[in-house]
């Protein structure tokens, strides 16, 4: 059986070597290939993208050896080369800020359009986490198409790394739009072999309840585009918070990846 690649983005920053190492750990767990992918902008030296994307295989074989490791040069935007890569990946892997814009990741064009248009989820890794620690993955759930697939995304990610799960369903205050009952939360999560995680079901903002739930986590995953409490995700005030102010990588499932 072939494995869907693991794709990071590179650009010889702080910001993508946190995620090439992140990556190299997520493509060993998977038993799938890595492929680091480099745009090649207007103004950008050929022989300055050869040495990043030499230093990065070398940081990469030197993490996980036992992985398949491709590179590749593209011409054109970084989102452009992204969204094309993801097309055939299980994950693609950005840091939060880079030297340009392959690594500005949520908060610019980069990655909103990754987020927009992606065919696979999306995790976002900062450049100042150090050691990844954190014992649970932390998964934001509203019903939505998006959020089904964070459930999955996230329910198997925990498998494969040994971590406890945390399901939070949150609804604003002051709405009843698209409520989910805890019956249909539990109901959602069991249904995909989460019967040891723990539910949340509570009223408030969003952001606030999954960055104070998130203390221990390893990992965040959340719909990109969803409805009621996770509506808007990646482009309203709810995920610049959370991308902002998380102690851990984020992982968001884009529209498209999500049949959207």
């Amino acid at each position: 059986m072939k494995h869907k690649p693991v794709v990071v983005g590179i650009d010889g920053s702080p910001a993508a070597s946190v995620a090439i190492r992140w990556a190299a750990i997520e493509a060993a767990a998977l038993r799938s290939p890595l492929h680091l992918v480099y745009a090649l902008t207007p103004g950008d030296s050929p022989s300055q993208a050869g040495d990043v994307v030499y230093k990065a295989v070398a940081q990469a074989r030197g993490l996980e050896t036992g992985i398949v490791i491709d590179s590749r040069i593209e011409s054109g935007s970084p989102s452009a080369a992204l969204v094309k890569a993801s097309g055939t990946a299980a994950v693609v892997v950005i840091g939060s800020r880079g030297l340009g814009v392959m690594l500005g990741a949520l908060v610019g064009s980069t990655g909103l359009d990754l987020a927009a248009n992606a065919r696979c989820p999306v995790v976002v890794v900062r450049p100042d986490l150090g050691a990844f620690a954190g014992v649970r993955v932390v998964i934001g759930y509203d019903g939505s198409p998006a959020s089904n697939v964070a459930l999955d995304f996230g329910l198997r990610h925990a498998q494969r790394h040994n971590l406890a799960v945390r399901v939070i369903a949150a609804q604003p205050t002051g709405t009843d739009l698209h409520r989910i009952t805890e019956d249909e939360l539990r109901a959602a999560v069991h249904a995909r072999g989460g019967q040891d995680a723990e539910l949340i079901h509570i009223t408030g903002h969003p952001a606030e309840h999954i960055l104070r739930l998130s203390a221990d986590a390893a990992l965040i995953v959340l719909g990109a585009r969803g409805r009621g409490g996770f509506a808007g995700m990646l482009i309203g005030s709810v995920s610049q918070t959370v991308l902002h102010h998380a102690d851990c990588p984020v992982a968001v499932i884009p529209a498209a990846a999500a049949g959207g």
